[in-house]
């Protein structure tokens, strides 16, 4: 039986304790990971690098070269800790430090892919973090939950787990809600607004990435590691909470397309663009109501609703000058319908 893909993201704050790397916490994911790897190939993304690198710059204030550094410390000492511990399970990792052009180039991507199978093949484990020493800012992945999440849907993920602080998502009385059908405005306005003090991430990033990741098909589960085995429960969704899979029937270049290229415009359309658009139609310039971030042709662009709503992702026939020039032009098309994902 062809083994399903699994991807399992940890927080800063799910690995590491008062600056330092938490062992206790690498030897229960280690022997969790050894567990379900008959079952699944599986990435770990983790972070930790910069929480763990950081204690070794003096004077540590955060800014953008000082987590560089940090991290540059801190990737080789958690890799280290990752392989020692899981060496008794004889399970090899590989380190995979990505950078956002890795995802947005079909080509990388690919490569990528064809990478971490040739690893999965020969019983290795990639562990994978952002390249933080060279990333660009503008260019950065916003935190490793996208990271995570554009891995799985890219590769085609049965499962993607984010493990955090929390035990789930908490409804107003504080109680995790077991089982989300569908990610929609009342479940993101149920997410706290704060994060940990060695995260990038919150509830509010898991969430929206959880969203897309749903609708990419995969399922998502949200839960800490405060109990015994709670990485294979989660798996089985006897923990934390579960964030189900929509049904979707997509080509694996349309989701990568709606998952791992980079974004470079918006535009929001009228009623009878978005009803034509979910009809599987064009996207023509008569339906634009606005450019509110400029593109050029090639590249993939937003598409939202007047209320900024975003609805779809299209790759670009035109560029959004030529666009201005004639957007009361009936028969321009901007995007053809086999180059626009609904998301």
């Amino acid at each position: 039986m062809k083994k399903g893909i699994l991807v399992v993201k940890f927080g800063s704050a799910s690995v590491t304790s008062d600056g330092e790397i938490d062992e206790r916490i690498i030897l229960e994911i280690a022997r969790q990971i050894s567990a379900l790897q008959k079952q699944y190939n599986i990435v770990i993304v983790s972070s930790g690098a910069v929480a763990a690198g950081k204690k070794f710059i003096p004077k540590y204030k955060g800014t953008l070269e000082q987590r560089k550094a940090a991290a540059a410390i801190g990737n080789p000492l958690l890799v280290l800790k990752y392989a020692t511990y899981f060496k008794p399970f004889r399970i090899a990792l590989a380190q995979s430090l990505c950078e956002r052009h890795h995802f947005s180039n079909r080509e990388q991507f690919l490569q990528l892919k064809n990478t971490y199978e040739t690893l999965w093949k020969n019983n290795i484990i990639p562990i994978a973090n952002e390249n933080d020493v060279v990333s660009n800012k503008e260019l950065k992945f916003s935190d490793n939950d996208e990271l995570a999440t554009l891995i799985a849907t890219g590769f085609g993920a049965s499962k993607l787990l984010f493990c955090t602080t929390v035990p789930g998502v908490l409804d107003e009385k504080g109680t995790v809600i077991r089982e989300i059908q569908e990610i929609d405005k009342n479940i993101l306005s149920l997410a706290r607004k704060d994060k940990s003090s060695v995260g990038l991430g919150g509830m509010t990033s898991k969430l929206n990435f959880a969203r897309l990741a749903t609708q990419m098909g995969i399922e998502v589960v949200i839960f800490n590691m405060d109990g015994d085995d709670h990485i294979i429960k989660a798996v089985k969704g006897e923990v934390g909470t579960i964030c189900r899979a929509q049904p979707i029937k997509v080509p694996s270049r349309r989701k990568w397309m709606a998952s791992g290229s980079l974004i470079k415009g918006l535009v929001t359309v009228d009623k009878g663009a978005l009803a034509a658009l979910k009809s599987r139609k064009s996207l023509l310039a008569v339906g634009v109501v606005d450019i509110v971030e400029h593109f050029e042709v090639g590249e993939v662009f937003h598409i939202a609703d007047q209320d900024g709503t975003i609805h779809a992702v299209a790759k670009s026939k035109v560029d959004s000058l030529t666009l201005q020039a004639n957007h009361r032009t009936k028969n321009v098309e901007i995007a053809h319908a086999d180059d626009i994902v609904l998301i």
